[in-house]
C-alpha cells in the first residue's frame, strides 16, 4: 500500500499528488465548435438547416464537401446532436440548441452508440457497407435517430458505392446518411442525387483572424494583430490548419505571438519587404531587386514563396486600381492600403497584367528548378528588363505615328526619376540608352544632339558622318546599315525580297511584306540585329499586302533608265558606233565635281 501511495503522489509534479496530470489537447481540439452558432463563416449552410429543420424538411442524406480542416466532420456532428437532441421542451430535432442534451456529449466525442463514424479511407469494400445496410435495419439503441456519419466518403470502392444506393434512396424511417468529403467529384453522380448537398466555403481571413483574437485571449496569451493576420492568410481558409499554425506560435513565443516570430516559423516574407523589392522592379533596379530577393531568402524565405508573394502584391495593386481601396483591401494594415494605393496610381492596368503573367510564370520555372534561388532571380531580371517596354496599346499609337511611353515607372528612389506617365519620343529615349550603355559599357565619349550620336574621329578610322546609319531614318539606311555590319545575306533579302509597307523612325517600326524567297524568320533576324546595332528597340511586323516595290528592283530600273539615257548621249552614241563590239560595264557617279548639275555620271 505504501508503495502504491507513493506511486499516486509523484505522480504530478508540484501538485502534491492531488490530481494527476491532464493531457494537453490542441486549440483545433479544444475550441471545435458545438453548435451551428459556434461555426465561423458557413452562415449559409446554417440558414438552409435551420429553415428545413423548422418545417420538418429533413433529408435522408447529407453530403457536406469542402477543403481540408474547413469542419466537414465537425458540421456532420453537431447535425447529428441536432437530429436526436433531447431536452425538457425539446422533443423534435432542432438547429437550436441551448445545452447540452440527453445524447449531445457522447455524439460530440464520437461514442453513441446510435450514431455510427466510419472512415471510408480504411473502409472502402462491399463488406463494410454491407455492415452498415443490415444495421440501419434495427431500431436506435436509445436515441431519436440512427445516423450514419461516412468520412472521406469518395474512397468507397465503386461495389460499396453501388451497394449503398438503394438503402440511401429508401432508407427506414429513423435512419439519417451524412457524408463528408474533400473529392466531390469523386463520388458518383447516383451518390450525389439522392443527397443534399451543402459545400462549406473557406473562412475569410478578417473572419479567421478575430476567430483566432478570441482564442488567444480564452488561452490567457497575447498576440499582435499582424501576427494574426499572417496566420489567418497562411491558413487559406482552414480553421484547423490556422489553430495548429497558432497552437505552434503560442508555443514558439512564450504566450505571445508577434509577426516576425511567425515569419520566422513560417519562413514567410515580410509584405513590406515584398512591396520594396516590387518597387525596384518596376523601376527597374536590378541590382536592388536581387539585393532585396538575397535579403528575403537569407532571412529565411523560399525563392519560390517570394515570387508568389510578388505575384500577389501585383495582385492587390491591380485590384485596388480596378475596384478601390475598400473591397481590395482586406486583412491589410493601413499602412499597405497606402502604399497599394500609391502603386496603383502609378502603374497602369497593362502593365500589372503583364507583371502577373510573367510571375506566375515564374512560379512555375521556380518551384521545378534544380536550384530555385538562381531560378528566382532570372525571373527577377526579366521582369525588371521589361518594366520599359511599350504595352501593346502604346504599341498600336506608336505604329500610328503617335509617341510611346516610357514605361520604366518613376518609384521613389535616388535616381531622380521623373513622373510616371512621362512620354517622350522612342528615338529620343533610345539615344539616352545608347548614351548611357557606350557610357557604362565601352567608356566612349558619345554625346547626342537630337538623337543623333557624335563619336570621334579616332574610333575605328570612321568620320563622324559615317554613323548616321547607326540610328536610321529610312529603310534604304537600314539596307546600308547591314551592308555596313557586312550582312551579305540580310542585305540581299532586304534589297530583292521584302516589300516596305510602312517605316517610322520615330517609333522605331518597320512593317514589311515577305517575298516568296524571303526566309519567315528574317522578322525576328532583323529586329535583333537592329537592337544590337543601334542600342534602342525595334518592332518588324509582317503585312498581308504588299507595299513598295523592292528596294533592289526600283534601283536596278532606275540604273537600267541612267543606263540608256547615257547610250542616248551624242558622244556615248559615237563611241559605241566606232566600236560595235564595246558595252558599258559600270556607270559611276562623280562626286566632288564643281559641275552645273546635282551630279554627273560617266561611264566605263
Amino acid at each position: 500500500m505504501a508503495k502504491k501511495k507513493s506511486d499516486a503522489s509523484d505522480g504530478v509534479e508540484g501538485s502534491g499528488g492531488l490530481e494527476p496530470t491532464k493531457p494537453y489537447v490542441v486549440l483545433a481540439r479544444k475550441y471545435r465548435p458545438a453548435t451551428f452558432d459556434d461555426l465561423i463563416g458557413q452562415s449559409a449552410m446554417v440558414t438552409t438547416l435551420r429553415n428545413a429543420f423548422a418545417s420538418g424538411r429533413i433529408a435522408q442524406g447529407y453530403m457536406l464537401t469542402g477543403v481540408r480542416g474547413v469542419g466537414k466532420t465537425t458540421t456532420a456532428r453537431i447535425l447529428a446532436r441536432a437530429l436526436n437532441y433531447e431536452a425538457p421542451g425539446y422533443d423534435k430535432p432542432t438547429i437550436d440548441m441551448p445545452g447540452l442534451g440527453a445524447h449531445c456529449k457522447d455524439i460530440m466525442e464520437g461514442r453513441h452508440p446510435d450514431v455510427l463514424e466510419m472512415d471510408a479511407a480504411s473502409n472502402t469494400g462491399v463488406d463494410n457497407i454491407r455492415e452498415i445496410i443490415e444495421s440501419s435495419q434495427y431500431t436506435p439503441l436509445v436515441a431519436r435517430t440512427k445516423v450514419f456519419l461516412i468520412d472521406e466518403v469518395h474512397m468507397l470502392s465503386k461495389g460499396a458505392f453501388n451497394a449503398l444506393l438503394k438503402t440511401l434512396e429508401e432508407p427506414p424511417a429513423h435512419v439519417r446518411f451524412i457524408f463528408a468529403t474533400t473529392e466531390i467529384r469523386k463520388v458518383p453522380v447516383t451518390v450525389l442525387s439522392r443527397c443534399q448537398r451543402f459545400d462549406l466555403r473557406r473562412v475569410e481571413q478578417p473572419v479567421l483572424a478575430e476567430h483566432f483574437q478570441k482564442i488567444v485571449g480564452a488561452e490567457g496569451a497575447s498576440a499582435d494583430a499582424d501576427a494574426l493576420q499572417l496566420i489567418a492568410r497562411a491558413a487559406e481558409g482552414s480553421v484547423r490548419d490556422g489553430l495548429s499554425i497558432l497552437d505552434q506560435a503560442i508555443a514558439m513565443g512564450e504566450g505571445h505571438v508577434t509577426a516576425a516570430k511567425v515569419r520566422d516559423m513560417l519562413g514567410l516574407a515580410d509584405r513590406a519587404r515584398i512591396f520594396d523589392l516590387a518597387e525596384c522592379l518596376f523601376r527597374g533596379d536590378v541590382a536592388g531587386a536581387l539585393q532585396g530577393l538575397s535579403s528575403l531568402h537569407r532571412d529565411g524565405a523560399e525563392a519560390a514563396e517570394v515570387v508568389s508573394d510578388l505575384a500577389e502584391a501585383v495582385h492587390a495593386i491591380a485590384r485596388v486600381k480596378a475596384v478601390g481601396e475598400e473591397p481590395a483591401g482586406e486583412g491589410l494594415t493601413a499602412e499597405e492600403k497606402a502604399r497599394l494605393k500609391d502603386l496603383a496610381g502609378r502603374l497602369s492596368m497593362p502593365y500589372l497584367s503583364r507583371a502577373w503573367q510573367m510571375l506566375v510564370k515564374g512560379f512555375e520555372e521556380t518551384a521545378r528548378a534544380p536550384n530555385p534561388r538562381v531560378a528566382a532571380e532570372m525571373v527577377l531580371i526579366r521582369l525588371a528588363y521589361t518594366s520599359d517596354l511599350p504595352t501593346p496599346d502604346e504599341l498600336i499609337r506608336a505604329l500610328g505615328g503617335g509617341t510611346v511611353s516610357a514605361r520604366r515607372p518613376a518609384l521613389p528612389a535616388g535616381d531622380g526619376g521623373g513622373a510616371a506617365d512621362q512620354r517622350q519620343p522612342l528615338n529620343s529615349r533610345a539615344a539616352a540608352q545608347v548614351a548611357e550603355s557606350f557610357d557604362d559599357e565601352a567608356g566612349d565619349a558619345f554625346e547626342f544632339d537630337d538623337g543623333e550620336p557624335i563619336g570621334d574621329d579616332e574610333d575605328d578610322g570612321e568620320s563622324p558622318s559615317a554613323f548616321p546609319v547607326a540610328n536610321p531614318r529610312s529603310f534604304e539606311e537600314v539596307i546600308a546599315l547591314t551592308s555596313a555590319k557586312r550582312d551579305v545575306k540580310l542585305t540581299i533579302h532586304l534589297e530583292d525580297h521584302v516589300s516596305l509597307v510602312k517605316f517610322d523612325a520615330a517609333a522605331g517600326s518597320i512593317d514589311l511584306f515577305l517575298f516568296p524567297e524571303a526566309p519567315p524568320e528574317l522578322p525576328n533576324e532583323l529586329r535583333e540585329k537592329l537592337n544590337a546595332w543601334t542600342n534602342r528597340r525595334w518592332v518588324v511586323l509582317l503585312s498581308k499586302e504588299a507595299g513598295a516595290p523592292a528596294v533592289g528592283a526600283v534601283r536596278r530600273q532606275r540604273e537600267a533608265a541612267e543606263l540608256e539615257s547615257l547610250k542616248a548621249h551624242p558622244a556615248v552614241r559615237a563611241v559605241l558606233e566606232a566600236f560595235p563590239d564595246a558595252k558599258i560595264a559600270e556607270v559611276r557617279r562623280i562626286t566632288g565635281r564643281d559641275t552645273d548639275t546635282d551630279s554627273e555620271s560617266e561611264a566605263v
